[in-house]
């Protein structure tokens, strides 16, 4: 999976910043993808502290690029573009004051061109990755909502499975006179495109489950009517798309409990993409498959942005930290 991904980067030179830039598995990816030659690392931060950490841990970063927010010559320019994009909402002291920090900062390197992609959150939580490019690259057209894909791999087995991060529940949207501005289906459908279009980056050729406790109309009440409308509003959005639901797990993946509750579906039985309704189940979901099946699980991987931005788990490691930069690169 890696092998291909590291051919399409030799291919289309990128640039990938890290937030991080003095914390030692940044430290220990970057240098590995260094002497790689296949994506490019910058390294945001101190300069003479994320060479004093390299030389701690033994990381040879020679001729890594290294940006300081302090010293940083095009801070002006920085400043003034964060400044048009706020809107208003933060004066020039307030953008100066908030790209100081490696997490404003390198969003906006990305935004300016800069830099392809970002990978954060090694010591930043998830919240702070993700409100910068909210605020900053914003979504890319089309989208409202920003969601989250985990790719699980066991063996050559690989699988997808979407939200299991961003979106707590689903709601409508309304305007101020109380009409609904877009769907809460029409929200978990942008879901099950984009988590297959994020299948696909990995080899995957997505069949779409929406997952429930209720197959093709057998339960009624909770998240039933939310898969129920969400798979037909994806059928609209993509009629290419192998997509069904409701359906519950076992209906998903076995064939003899699919096709009896969901006769004739082309995935019940048969689903390799898994779309849940929630998060406290999609949270729940990716953490069985990883700790009771065996599955490795990449991710969170960001959807719906308008440039492609990362967030790492805080317990990360240095593999695991230039495995996601692979995986962000590649979906430029």
């Amino acid at each position: 999976m890696f092998n291909a991904m590291i051919d399409v980067l030799k291919a289309n030179p990128r640039k990938i910043v890290f937030t991080e830039g003095h914390d030692a598995r940044i430290l220990e990816a970057a240098a590995r993808l260094n002497e790689g030659k296949f994506l490019t690392p910058v390294l945001v931060g101190n300069v003479d502290v994320v060479k004093e950490n390299a030389a701690k841990g033994g990381f040879n970063i020679d001729g890594v690029e290294i940006l300081d927010p302090v010293t940083y010559p095009g801070m002006d320019e920085m400043v003034d573009k964060m400044v048009e994009l706020r809107k208003g909402k933060m004066s020039a002291d307030e953008c100066r004051a908030a790209l100081s920090k490696g997490n404003y900062f390198g969003t906006m390197l990305v935004k300016m061109g800069y830099a392809d992609a970002l990978l954060g959150g090694a010591t930043y939580s998830t919240a702070d990755t993700v409100r910068p490019a909210l605020q900053l690259v914003k979504t890319k057209k089309g989208a409202n909502l920003v969601s989250s894909c985990f790719i699980m791999v066991r063996g050559d087995e690989k699988i997808a499975m979407g939200d299991c991060a961003i979106n707590l529940s689903y709601e409508d949207s309304v305007d101020k006179e109380g009409n609904v501005t877009v769907s809460a289906a029409r929200k978990l459908a942008e879901v099950a495109i984009e988590t297959a279009k994020t299948a696909k980056v990995f080899g995957i050729d997505p069949k779409v489950a929406m997952l429930s406790f209720s197959t093709n109309g057998s339960g009624k009440g909770g998240t039933v009517k939310l898969s129920h409308d969400a798979t037909a509003v994806a059928k609209e959005m993509d009629p290419t798309l192998a997509i069904d639901g409701e359906m519950q797990f076992d209906a998903a993946v076995a064939p003899e409990v699919g096709q009896l509750k969901f006769p004739g579906s082309p995935v019940a039985g048969y689903a390799n993409t898994f779309i849940f309704p929630c998060i406290e189940a999609g949270n729940i979901g990716y953490k069985i498959a990883q700790r009771l099946g065996g599955y490795e699980a990449y991710g969170p991987i960001l959807q719906g942005l308008a440039a492609p931005i990362n967030d790492l788990s805080r317990g990360c490691n240095a593999d695991e930290v230039y495995k996601m930069a692979i995986i962000t690169a590649a979906l430029v």
